[in-house]
């Protein structure tokens, strides 16, 4: 009788450790889980914030703006024939019918001229569309550069 008793001890004993290895299994994934939450937000705001202390300035001429031109989400690229940083794409919304050459210069974070580039454009009132300003490959934009778009 004592041995099945002591059996059943060690049985119960030997269950008990089972769910207890499961338990803290779970709590281990859960934790887990949120410190890889946390992370995930920690380096998406870093990202975030380097983004907008390293992003260019796009300013549209008055000329445009009276033209029904405004502008969505721009980024900079490198051209495919060895420019760095020359490229200027754009996501231009016309709300008027629009028909004319538009002209971007560059600007350096020192406020100096450092290229030019002209698209034409030809669009309809609710009309939008990412258009490509190349620039001459040595245009290098850098950081917090100033880009201005205008009529030619």
């Amino acid at each position: 009788m004592k041995n099945v008793c002591l059996l059943c001890i060690i049985f119960l004993f030997l269950s008990c450790g089972d769910n207890i290895k499961e338990e803290a299994q779970e709590t281990l994934n859960k934790g887990g889980e949120l410190v890889g939450e946390t992370a995930t937000e920690v380096l998406e705001g870093i990202r975030e914030g380097m983004d907008q202390s390293l992003e260019c300035e796009l300013i549209l001429s008055d000329p445009l703006i009276q033209d029904g031109v405004a502008a969505g989400k721009f980024e900079v690229a490198s051209d495919s024939i060895g420019g760095t940083n020359n490229v200027l794409t754009v996501y231009l919304i016309f709300n008027k019918d629009f028909s004319d050459t538009i002209h971007a210069k560059a600007f350096s974070k020192k406020n100096l001229e450092i290229g030019r580039s002209l698209v034409v454009v030809t669009a309809k009132a609710g009309d939008a569309a990412y258009y490509d300003f190349n620039f001459d490959k040595r245009t290098y934009i850098e950081v917090k550069s100033r880009i201005e778009l205008g009529k030619q």
